[in-house]
């Protein structure tokens, strides 16, 4: 029922991921992953912020509710790119099945890109719904 920290069975090279030391070859790997994946959902979530800036600051206060809506939207980016952060930490390593063999474990980031899917669909059916309004 109540289980302990994911990490303490989670191993790479029969090391617990707490008391890993890594190569060089796997810190450039997981460095370029995490500057790949991390980094593109930071990026974006910083590029929503400026946007959201760029319309309160720039139009009128019709446009408030737009540049409010960028900023929530921004706000989603960066909590999917904690989740995504937290994620990826048990994405690389193996596991150790009920028999004591160590099997790789690889997830994909499926569910990250789902919740950014919906996440982003509803950010823009919502910008559609202000933009009509607009125009009435």
């Amino acid at each position: 029922m109540f289980r302990s920290h994911p990490e303490q069975h989670l191993y790479m090279r029969l090391h617990g991921t707490r008391s890993l030391v890594l190569t060089s070859q796997e810190l450039v790997e997981l460095r370029a992953a995490q500057r790949t994946f991390e980094g593109a959902y930071i990026r974006t979530a910083l590029g929503q912020f400026s946007f959201a800036l760029v319309i309160l600051k720039i139009f009128t206060a019709e446009f408030y509710p737009i540049g409010a809506l960028f900023a929530i939207y921004g706000v989603a980016i960066l909590l999917v790119a904690i989740y995504r952060r937290y994620e990826g930490q048990r994405q690389f390593f193996t596991a150790q099945n009920r028999s004591g063999r160590f099997k790789p474990k690889f997830r994909t980031s499926g569910d990250t890109v789902t919740l950014l899917t919906g996440l982003s669909l509803c950010a823009y059916l919502a910008l559609l719904v202000l933009t009509w309004r607009l125009v009435l």
